[in-house]
C-alpha cells in the first residue's frame, strides 16, 4: 500500500402493502461493494470437509400475496379446529408466534386456558364480575342496548366510543393491538370487530397494513425485508442470526434482528456494541482522524486503499509498517498479527477506579479503531474494485481477452471484500468476549484470518504483478480462514 501525502496533517402490484412505508430510510454506504457474496464460489471451490459453508442458510422471497396466503392457510387450518372464528384464529397465533403445534398441544390439555393466554377470553372470575347496564363506562352516557358493544369480556361501551378508540390506535400505528377501553381488561379486539368501526377506506386500508405487519413480525419463520419501500417477506425454516438477501431490492440483513449482518458477533452484543459507539460518538470521531504520522520521518500520511501494508519511498529513506500499529511491516509477525490482540492488564483490578476507568477507555478505543479501520478500508477496496471493473473493459474493448477471461480479478476483489467484512465483525465478538482458551483461540484465528485478508488486498491492489493461479490461491487461503473462524465460532 503507498500513501498520498498531506501537508496539512423491481415492479411491484398495485395490492402490495409496504410494512415500511412509514419508517425512515436509512443511507446507503457509498462504499459498499453490491452482492460481494455472489460469483465467488468457482475460484475459491473447496473439496471435503473444506467445502462446509457455515453461513449457508436457506430462505425465500415471498411477495406480498404470497406471505398473505401463506398466513391464512395457517388461519384457516386453525379455526377449524379450534372451532373460533378466522379473525380470533388470527390473535390465537399471533399470541404464540404462529407455531401451530406448540397451540395444538396447549389446546388438547386445556382449551380455555389456550383462549385465555391468547387474550380473547376473559377468566372465568372476571366474567362473573360484569353487571349489564344501558351506559356507556366511557361518555357516562345512557345508551340503547342495541348501541352498546363489547367483546368477550362483556366490557360494555358506546358504538361512538369504540369508534373514536380504534380511529386513534390506527391513526398511532396500531394492529393487533388494539384492546378493550377497560380498565386493566386486556383483551384483544379481533380484526372483524373494529373493521366496521373504522369511519374510512384509507383508515381501513392503513389498519390492514399494519395487522399484515404485526402477523408477519409476530411469526417465527417469517421477517419482513427492511428495504425501502420494499414489501418483500423473507421466509425460513428455522430461524437463525444468518444472512439473507431480498430478491427485490437487494437488501441484506440479519434474519433474526433485521439489521445488518454481523456474523460472527451475535445479536444481542452487536445492539451493545452499536450503543456504544454512538454514546461515544466524539471519542469515536477524534480516533477516526483519517491521517496519521508517519512512524520514520513524521510526515502526514493518509491511507488511500484498504490494505494496511503501507511503504513509503524516497530518495533518502524508505519506511515499511502497519498502518494500525505503526510497527515495522518485517517485524510484525508471520504466524500472525500481534497488533489485532489487545493485552490486558492482569493487575488493573488491584488499581484505583481512575486507572480502571482509562484502562477500559483504552480497550475500547483499541477495538474500535480496528473496527473503523476496516471499514473505511471497505470503502477504499470499493473504488479499487471499480477501478478493476475498468480495466477489464479497458482490455476486453482492446481485443485482449473476453470479460469471463478477466472474470477471476473482479472476483478476487468480491471476495477480498467479503472477508473484510467478516473480520470487522469480529472486534466487537473480541471486545465483549471473557479472557480465557476460547478467546485466545478466537484471537489466533482472527489474526491468521486478518494477515490473509492483508495478504489478498496487496495482490488485488497489484493484480497485474500477480499471475491467476497466485492471487486464486490466495483467495482460497483467505476464504478458508474466514470458514474455518465462523464454524468455529458463530452461533450455530
Amino acid at each position: 500500500m503507498s500513501v498520498d501525502m498531506n501537508s496539512q496533517g423491481s415492479d411491484s402490484n398495485e395490492e402490495d402493502y409496504d410494512p415500511n412505508c412509514e419508517e425512515e430510510e436509512e443511507d446507503e454506504d457509498p462504499g459498499d461493494i453490491e452482492d460481494y457474496y455472489d460469483g465467488v464460489a468457482n475460484d475459491v471451490e473447496q473439496q471435503g470437509a473444506d467445502a462446509f459453508d457455515p453461513e449457508e442458510y436457506q430462505f425465500t422471497c415471498l411477495t406480498y400475496k404470497e406471505s398473505e396466503s401463506t398466513l391464512n392457510e395457517h388461519m384457516a387450518s386453525l379455526a377449524a379446529t379450534l372451532k373460533v372464528s378466522h379473525a380470533v384464529a388470527k390473535l390465537v397465533l399471533v399470541s404464540f408466534h404462529w407455531q401451530i403445534s406448540e397451540i395444538l398441544e396447549r389446546h388438547k390439555s386445556n382449551a380455555a386456558q389456550l383462549l385465555v393466554e391468547a387474550r380473547v377470553q376473559p377468566t372465568s372470575s372476571k366474567h362473573a364480575m360484569v353487571h349489564s347496564s344501558h351506559h356507556c363506562a366511557v361518555c357516562m352516557q345512557f345508551v340503547r342496548k342495541e348501541n352498546l358493544l363489547s367483546l368477550a369480556c362483556q366490557h360494555q361501551f358506546c358504538r361512538s366510543c369504540w369508534e373514536q378508540h380504534c380511529t386513534v390506535l390506527v391513526k398511532d400505528g396500531v394492529g393487533v393491538g388494539v384492546s378493550c377501553m377497560a380498565q386493566d381488561c386486556l383483551l384483544r379486539t379481533p380484526e372483524d370487530f373494529v373493521f366496521p368501526l373504522l369511519p374510512s377506506e384509507e383508515l381501513k386500508d392503513k389498519y390492514r397494513r399494519y395487522l399484515f405487519r404485526d402477523y408477519v413480525e409476530s411469526h417465527y419463520q417469517l421477517q419482513l425485508c427492511p428495504g425501502a419501500d420494499c414489501p418483500m417477506v423473507i421466509q425460513v425454516q428455522e430461524p437463525k442470526a444468518r444472512r439473507v438477501q431480498c430478491n427485490r431490492c437487494n437488501e441484506v440483513f440479519c434474519f433474526k434482528c433485521r439489521q445488518m449482518y454481523h456474523a460472527p458477533t451475535d445479536c444481542a452484543t452487536i445492539r451493545k456494541w452499536l450503543t456504544k459507539c454512538a454514546d461515544d460518538s466524539e471519542t469515536a470521531n477524534y480516533i477516526s482522524a483519517h491521517t496519521k504520522d508517519c512512524p520514520k520521518c513524521n510526515i502526514c500520511i493518509e491511507k488511500n486503499g484498504g490494505c494496511n501494508h503501507m511503504v513509503m519511498g524516497f530518495s533518502l529513506f524508505s519506511a515499511d509498517f502497519c498502518w494500525m500499529c505503526l510497527g515495522d511491516w518485517k517485524t510484525h509477525g508471520s504466524e500472525y498479527y500481534e497488533c489485532s490482540r489487545y493485552k490486558e492488564n492482569p493487575d488493573i483490578v488491584n488499581q484505583s477506579q481512575q486507572a480502571q476507568a482509562r484502562e477500559a477507555l483504552k480497550k475500547y478505543l483499541f477495538y474500535f479503531e480496528r473496527w473503523e479501520n476496516h471499514n473505511k478500508s471497505l470503502q477504499l477496496e470499493a473504488q479499487t474494485y471499480q477501478r478493476i471493473q475498468e480495466k477489464i473493459q479497458e482490455r476486453v474493448m482492446n481485443n485482449l481477452g473476453t470479460w469471463i477471461d478477466w472474470q477471476y480479478l473482479q472476483n478476487a476483489a468480491k471476495l477480498l471484500a467479503k472477508c473484510r467484512y467478516t473480520l470487522q465483525y469480529t472486534y466487537p465478538y473480541a471486545y465483549y468476549m471473557e479472557s480465557g482458551p476460547r478467546k485466545k483461540l478466537f484471537e489466533y484465528q482472527q489474526a491468521q484470518l486478518e494477515a490473509e485478508i492483508e495478504n489478498l488486498s496487496w495482490k488485488v491492489e497489484r493484480a497485474d504483478s500477480y499471475d491467476r493461479g497466485d492471487l486464486e490461491n490466495q483467495m482460497h487461503i483467505a476464504e478458508q480462514r474466514r470458514r474455518t473462524l465462523l464454524k468455529d465460532f458463530h452461533d450455530t
